[in-house]
């Protein structure tokens, strides 16, 4: 004996049948010698109607469970991604999912012989949905052992989109001044000819390293809007594919869903069926009943006049 295992045990009896079984396994534990483990079966809370009814729905039906968890971590991981359109379709399949499982909880809680009332079955849909808007409170709900109703605020966190700025930052400007063209030297005997040329030939030098300059940042500036380009370009890829992935997933549980409606609508005429034919034959009895009496009642009288004659 451990404690998971009769944690286990103990969050999958109902409600009603919780203390007695916990008794019994502490008293097991104590006749084991293990006094601790004792202490800590007899500190295990009993849950309530609608954390016992989750519970229930955990084991029935945990596919379906797992499948509500991952639809919120798809939600809040497409609160940034998806547009206004896809955000509603994904809400009205939350809503619809949390529907067709409160109700499956309230149909299993009624063939367990524990039907829950109308409060219960709102606090059922409300842990359902802090399971679905939550990861602790979805991990929690997994377990199987919960000991009260969970609520939940609020729904989704807000993701921060890196800025492509920052990724390939601009590179800073040059600062350093261009150097000074050497001062000409006085040449004794120059000629006009000779300085207009030699005055051409620096202006021509100084237009070509500025025209360096200007093609080296230029070149620097294509280079960063070309990284710049291609960041977006993947990062464009990566949430195409994610929404791709994101509308499969719709579409496979919206399937589930309609097919899970399905059931339950089945289950709900087979159950409105199964009361009419138990009020038609409830009726049958009453009167084979009736029937029964009074056929007593005759055969007491004509015994009884048979022995008066006799007598007589």
């Amino acid at each position: 004996m451990d404690l998971d295992e009769v944690a286990d045990e103990l969050y999958a009896v109902p409600p009603d049948e919780f203390i007695d079984l916990r008794k019994a396994r502490q008293d097991e534990a104590k006749a084991d010698g293990l006094k601790g483990l004792a202490k800590e079966i007899g500190a295990l809370p009993k849950p309530s109607a609608a954390a016992w009814a989750c519970n229930l729905l955990v084991r029935e039906q945990r596919e379906e469970i797992e499948s509500l968890v991952e639809l919120g971590d798809l939600l809040r991981e497409a609160q940034e991604n998806l547009a206004g359109d896809q955000l509603k379709a994904l809400d009205i399949q939350r809503r619809q999912l949390l529907t067709a499982l409160t109700r499956q909880a309230r149909a299993l809680a009624n063939g367990a012989g524990h039907p829950v009332s109308t409060t219960v079955a709102t606090q059922i849909e409300e842990t359902l949905r802090a399971g679905m808007s939550d990861p602790d409170a979805g991990r929690a709900l997994l377990t199987g052992r919960l000991t009260s109703p969970m609520t939940y605020s609020g729904m989704g966190t807000t993701v921060a989109k890196p800025d492509l700025r920052l990724v390939h930052p601009p590179r800073p400007e040059r600062t350093e001044k261009p150097a000074k063209a050497a001062a000409p030297r006085k040449q004794t005997g120059e000629s006009a000819a000779d300085r207009r040329a030699r005055e051409q030939e620096e202006r021509r030098r100084a237009a070509e390293e500025k025209r360096q300059r200007e093609l080296t940042r230029a070149r620097e500036t294509a280079e960063a809007a070309v990284a710049t380009a291609e960041e977006a370009a993947g990062a464009a890829e990566e949430q195409r594919q994610e929404v791709v992935s994101l509308e499969t997933r719709h579409t496979e549980l919206q399937e589930r869903v309609d097919e899970l409606a399905e059931q339950l609508a089945d289950a709900e005429r087979a159950a409105a069926d199964a009361g009419v034919t138990l009020k038609r034959a409830q009726r049958r009895l009453t009167a084979a009943e009736r029937e029964a009496a009074e056929a007593a009642e005759a055969r007491d009288r004509a015994v009884a006049h048979v022995d008066a004659l006799g007598e007589g």
